[in-house]
This record gives structure tokens, sequence and C-alpha cells, in this order.
């Protein structure tokens, strides 16, 4: 509590919403001063005292422009892989000094082969 009952955040949030609305009924027509600046002082007021589901307002702002701009997966929406070339299907020539096991059909071998991949991790370094 910095500025009485007011946090720093909810002073700086209030303070410039109101500071907005107060410049544009100076300088704007009252009436045009009215329909622009009541929303902004009204988002000023709510970033600072508003909560949705016990969260401050500016969490509910922030992340709904990251989902609005973060790319989205579509599981059901199958999008064509270009084909690996020759040289990408080529397999690494084996590097001397690892031993790797090799995978087999079933699950139980698969997760053999992953503990056997995780002991000798641990036995080099």
């Amino acid at each position: 509590k910095i500025f009485g009952p007011f946090t720093l955040k909810q002073f700086i949030y209030a303070l410039g919403g109101m500071s907005v609305g107060f410049i544009m009924w100076v300088f704007l027509p009252k009436f045009l001063a009215i329909i622009v600046g009541l929303p902004i002082v009204v988002f000023g007021l709510a970033l600072a005292f508003y909560k949705v589901n016990n969260r401050p307002f500016i969490d509910v702002i922030t992340n709904m422009v990251s989902y609005s701009s973060q790319p989205r997966l579509y599981l059901w929406k199958k999008v064509e892989r270009k084909k690996a070339t020759s040289a990408q299907q080529t397999l690494p020539a084996k590097i001397p000094g690892i031993n790797l096991p090799k995978t087999g059909k079933s699950r139980l071998d698969d997760l053999a082969w992953s503990l056997d991949v995780k002991e000798e991790f641990k036995n080099r370094n």
C-alpha cells in the first residue's frame, strides 16, 4: 500500500486513465470528450480495481492478447508435410564410443531401451 489504500499499480492505472480523460475533457468538445474519454477512464479504473475470478483484470487482458496472437494446432486438420529428401533419409553413421541398444517391436522393449540409454548417460557423466 503506497498511496493510501491503493498499491502502486492501482494508483498508476487509475491515475493514467483519469488523466487521459481529463486531457480529453480540456482539449476536446465536451460531447466528444465524454464519448471518447469515458471508455478510457473506465478501462483504467477496471485495470486498477476489477477482478475476474479473483485475478487482476490486467492478467485477463494479457492472457487474451497472448491467446489471440499465438498460432493454434488443430489435430483434426491434417497438414501435409514435405517428404524428406534422400539426404535427410540417410541414417547417420554410428558414432564411436556410444553403444545404443536397438528398439524392439513391443512397448516393453522400448521401455527397456530407454532405461538402458538413461543408465548409459549416467555412467558417462
